[in-house]
C-alpha cells in the first residue's frame, strides 16, 4: 500500500516529482503518482483528495506552477501532511508557484520546499514517516553520514591537490 501519493498538474512537472519519487524508492517507501489538474478537472480531484486516507497515504507531495493550488486544495481537504513543490515558471521564475503555495490562511498549512525541490520533498516525507518507523529513522541517519562522508572526501581530494590545481 502506497504511503505516499505524489501529484502533479501537469506531465511537464515530471523531471521535479520524479526527483520526490527517487528518494523515497532510496528509502524503500512506497508511493503512488499522479497527473490531476485542479482547474480542468476539479471532480477527479475532489475525489483523490477526499480518498487518500483511505488509500493510506500518511502524505502528499503536490508541485505545481503558477497559480499553485494544488497543494493547497490538497491540505484542504487531506487531514495529514502536505509537502507542497513550487514549480519554476518561466514569466516569473517559480516566486509566483511559491507565494501561493507557502501563504496558506491559518488552519490549511502545507509544508514548503524550494523552488523545483523534488528531492528534498521525498527527504521531507520521509522524515515525516519516519516519526512512527524507528527502520526508515535508521535509513535516513545513514543517508545523512554518507552525505557527511561525500563532503570529507572532497575535502580531501582539495587538500591533496591543493586549491590552485583542484579543478584539473
Amino acid at each position: 500500500m502506497a504511503k505516499v501519493g505524489i501529484v502533479m498538474g501537469s506531465d511537464s512537472d515530471m523531471p521535479v516529482m520524479s526527483k520526490a519519487a527517487d528518494m523515497l524508492e532510496k528509502f524503500g517507501i512506497d508511493y503512488e503518482m499522479t497527473i490531476i489538474s485542479a482547474h480542468r478537472e476539479p471532480d477527479v480531484f475532489f475525489e483523490y483528495a477526499k480518498s487518500a486516507e483511505e488509500k493510506g497515504f500518511k502524505v502528499i507531495i503536490a508541485g505545481a506552477g503558477m497559480a499553485a493550488h494544488l497543494p493547497g486544495m490538497c491540505a484542504a481537504i487531506f487531514p495529514m501532511p502536505v509537502i507542497g513543490i513550487p514549480m519554476h515558471t518561466t514569466s516569473l521564475g517559480g516566486r509566483d508557484s511559491l507565494y501561493s503555495i507557502v501563504q496558506m490562511p491559518t488552519g490549511i498549512p502545507v509544508a514548503t520546499v524550494a523552488i523545483n525541490g523534488g528531492a528534498n520533498a521525498g527527504i521531507l516525507a520521509a522524515k515525516i514517516l519516519a516519526t512512527s518507523d524507528p527502520e526508515l529513522l535508521e535509513k535516513l541517519k545513514a543517508y545523512s553520514q554518507q552525505m557527511k562522508e561525500e563532503v570529507v572526501a572532497k575535502d580531501q581530494k582539495l587538500q591533496k591537490v591543493g586549491y590552485k590545481n583542484y579543478t584539473k
